[in-house]
């Protein structure tokens, strides 16, 4: 069934926009340039404002998930990298539950990665629509059939363009994924925001800077009793304070350590004698992708929930899925769930929110933990990464475990790389627990997926470095 269903999808794959593989060796210098080209363009749709809609007061429904789903209210990027991270998800459940089947031949995983394409494309446009429809612009009887489609163009262009830009970085043109980029640019760039912001906002107390940086040098500059006023620069409510700061360096921290996490098996050449090495197991072994995986579930949950309660708000099983209020306080409007399952799934407001509804936060931990480890388990048998893949890479490298023929190491590789997976990813779930819970900014999710991504560049200039030799000839 599987296999059918991969096939029949096989004449659509065919006529999708694709970027086509380099012919040649693509050099550091290069790379660096279309990866700085490809950010560009991305700033540039994150500020270009979609033509024909109009101004809306109303709560932003995707307020929480915009930062890591790299997404910017009433722009050409309104749907970020939704699209493509839904379209992954599903494609993963889907073959996580052996509905389809994913073979081990490179022809059976550009398939997967085509129908996944495909998916993404009707995703986005089914999003554009919903977005107009609902009246998220204004009402669509008062805008017209006309503007409404103009906007449907816009979404669904620019949600295309956000495809071929990642697979033009994933490709070898560029560094990592276009995913990774835009997630990582989006939360350093709020981070930054929270820090100096200069905007200024009315809080009741008297106006405020955002940035919890310059807001701590105008408080010691305006307030007469300087311990007072360094206490609100620290734990002031409704806008970001030094402790978040604080919260969010030592999450980096403490998620940076543990990257070093691995294990180390010892391989040597079945060819040439004497040559060993090792293959490295690291705790974090599918990296982010739990949790982006994650993100795209319950920002998905969330804007279900929201588009039913302004349809259907008072319907039982619509109240059962999330009940929301608007809150426009401090900031922008957003809207927060105050009941059923999406309330449940998200994360609490801070300890003492913990101490009055505990279940919340059990209901949340077990999500969080649950969800993680099982996207990072069933991620390994669709990316070319299970203990099956690395035995045949490790093969046709002429490779083999030290101590163990070739049959039997992918049973001693399946001792390490499931459990590996499944307690990385509940790792990450912990970490993005624990962040949440310090009041880092971003979410803990958000600064989970930046430390990790930045990382991976890291790891990639390293890599990079080390089959060049010299860091002049890296750049120049």
């Amino acid at each position: 069934m599987g296999f059918k269903f991969l096939e029949f999808l096989k004449p659509f794959c065919a006529v999708i926009p694709e970027v086509a593989k380099p012919e040649r060796k693509i050099q550091f210098r290069e790379k660096v340039l279309w990866t700085a080209i490809t950010l560009f363009i991305f700033l540039v749709c994150c500020q270009i404002p979609l033509f024909g809609i109009m101004s809306s007061d109303s709560a932003d429904p995707f307020y929480w998930m915009r930062v890591i789903m790299a997404s910017n209210r009433g722009t050409l990027m309104e749907l970020g990298i939704s699209p493509i991270v839904t379209s992954s998800l599903i494609m993963q459940l889907l073959a996580g539950a052996k509905v389809i089947e994913v073979g081990d031949t490179p022809k059976d995983r550009a398939l997967f990665n085509g129908a996944q394409k495909l998916f993404g494309m009707i995703i986005t446009l089914g999003q554009a629509i919903v977005y107009v429809m609902t009246g998220m612009y204004g009402d669509p009887y008062s805008i017209g059939a006309g503007v409404c489609l103009l906007i449907v163009v816009q979404l669904f262009v620019s949600g295309l363009l956000v495809l071929l830009l990642d697979e033009l970085l994933q490709k070898g043109y560029g560094l990592g994924s276009g995913i990774s980029l835009f997630i990582a640019t989006n939360i350093c760039e709020t981070i930054v925001w929270k820090a100096f912001s200069p905007a200024t906002i009315n809080t009741g107390r008297g106006t405020e800077f955002e940035g919890a940086i310059i807001a701590l040098f105008h408080l010691l500059a305006t307030r007469n009793d300087k311990v007072r006023a360094l206490r609100e620069a620290f734990y002031r409510q409704n806008l970001p304070n030094l402790m978040n700061l604080v919260a969010t360096v030592f999450v980096f921290a403490v998620v940076i350590y543990f990257q070093g996490f691995r294990v180390d098996l010892p391989i040597k050449s079945a060819r040439y004698r004497g040559q060993n090495s090792s293959y490295p197991i690291k705790l974090f072994y599918t990296s982010n992708i739990p949790i982006i995986l994650q993100s795209a579930l319950v920002s998905n949950l969330y804007f279900i929930s929201q588009m039913l309660s302004v349809r259907f708000g008072g319907n039982f099983f619509v109240n059962l899925l999330g009940m929301w209020t608007a809150d426009g306080n401090a900031g922008p409007a957003r809207s927060y769930p105050t009941g059923g399952l999406c309330y449940y799934l998200s994360p609490p407001e801070d300890l003492e929110h913990i101490m009055t509804d505990p279940f919340h936060a059990v209901v949340y931990i077990a999500f969080m933990l649950g969800s993680c480890a099982f996207f990072s388990k069933t991620w390994i048998d669709v990316s070319g990464s299970s203990a099956k893949d690395v035995a045949k890479q490790l093969k046709e490298q002429s490779m083999v475990m030290r101590g163990f023929r070739e049959t039997s190491m992918v049973k001693e590789l399946n001792r390490y790389i499931p459990t590996a997976a499944a307690f990385g990813g509940l790792c990450i779930g912990a970490l993005s627990v624990m962040a949440d819970l310090l009041g880092a900014i971003g979410s803990g999710t958000g600064i989970l997926l930046a430390v990790t991504i930045i990382y991976q560049y890291f790891e990639i200039f390293v890599k990079e470095q080390a089959e060049v030799g010299s860091m002049g000839a890296l750049l120049f």
